[in-house]
């Protein structure tokens, strides 16, 4: 007789009612202003890294901090972000997260961890469709300067 591991975790695919404010993306400017929600005064100290989902029709349908880090840098696990995508059933994500120390210029790592980011989700079909670097008063769009495609 086969017997099976109770101690096992039941999955199952589920949609839950939430106060979630949906939005509908069509430039970086929306972008911008909707993920500077999720920063507050710790913008300008802690480096921090979002992942905002995104249905076929560009409205958001969740968000999810990836991780915080330090005052120059944060870990981003490329697992945790296909895992936020693939239960949300997201077509597209926006990839965020901002410079304390206020430089709008994307590092060899950011381009790097975007670069595999959007190799990951594509075996998922879903679209990195840009990644924000914010600082206290601007910010940077790699769609806007022709670095994903």
């Amino acid at each position: 007789m086969k017997t099976y591991n109770s101690n096992l975790p039941e999955l199952s695919l589920s949609k839950k009612a939430t106060d979630f404010n949906k939005v509908k993306i069509t430039r970086s400017k929306d972008s911008e202003q909707y993920l500077r929600n999720f920063f507050f005064d710790d913008l300008e100290i802690y480096e921090s890294f979002f992942l905002l989902l995104l249905n076929r029709q560009n409205n958001t349908i969740g968000y999810v901090k990836i991780s915080q880090g330090g005052t120059c840098g944060t870990v981003v696990d490329v697992k945790l972000i296909a895992k936020y995508a693939i239960e949300s059933l997201a077509n597209s994500v926006i990839l965020c997260h901002n410079h304390p120390g206020g430089t709008l210029n994307p590092s060899e790592e950011d381009k790097r961890i975007t670069n595999k980011v959007k190799d990951v989700l594509k075996m998922f079909d879903c679209n990195v469709i840009d990644h924000i670097i914010l600082t206290a008063d601007s910010y940077y769009s790699f769609a806007d300067e022709g670095l994903i495609f």
